[in-house]
């Protein structure tokens, strides 16, 4: 009986991601106010600081783009798609985590920098993915690491779209991206007086 009870409690702790993942599913609470967000987890300050020491990428232009990826929640998911209004026929995208990464573009970073056991749940895979992606971004675009909006237009279209300008077609891209600006220099001054 015992070992059953044993089982039944790994299981539920494998369900529940068993806290590896750096969260639990569940956003910080007020995600305008970087400090508070980083006193609510103080796990997501190590893994910001080892993306920016690592790819050079500022924390807070870091933290407005996982904000507006996933709202800090570790494991989003894009909205499943309906045929008929009601018979789900799977999601938008394979977008996931705290980065919202694809699987392509995880499983590229699996191979080039990761390894295969990095996870888009755990927030210093997340961060480490994005500065690499972005790091990437700026030898190839020449976009800066501290371009925020730009950076965040190249994140979503892909450098390939952000090449032809993709973008320039999407309103709602364009208005996000300023919002991603805005909400970077927010943090920005934010994390000068809780650092």
């Amino acid at each position: 009986m015992k070992f059953i009870l044993q089982i039944a409690c790994l299981l539920l702790l494998t369900a529940c991601g068993g806290g590896s993942s750096g969260g639990d599913g569940r956003a910080p609470r007020d995600l305008d106010d970087a400090c508070r967000i980083l006193d609510q987890r103080p796990g997501y300050l190590r893994a910001f600081r080892a993306a920016e020491r690592k790819w050079g990428v500022p924390v807070h232009v870091q933290m407005a783009t996982i904000y507006q990826e996933s709202k800090f929640i570790s494991d989003a998911r894009t909205p499943l798609r309906f045929a008929l209004g009601v018979v789900p026929i799977g999601r938008q995208s394979s977008a996931f985590g705290y980065s919202q990464a694809l699987d392509a573009t995880w499983k590229e970073y699996q191979q080039q920098e990761g390894g295969r056991r990095t996870r888009r749940d755990n927030i210093r895979d997340a961060t480490d993915f994005m500065g690499w992606y972005m790091a990437e971004t700026n030898r190839s675009l020449g976009i800066s690491l501290s371009d925020a909006r730009n950076q965040y237009l190249a994140y979503h279209d892909g450098r390939t779209g952000f090449r032809r300008g993709t973008y320039r077609s999407k309103p709602w891209l364009m208005r996000i991206s300023g919002e991603i600006e805005t909400r970077a220099a927010n943090y920005q001054q934010q994390l000068l007086r809780c650092r």
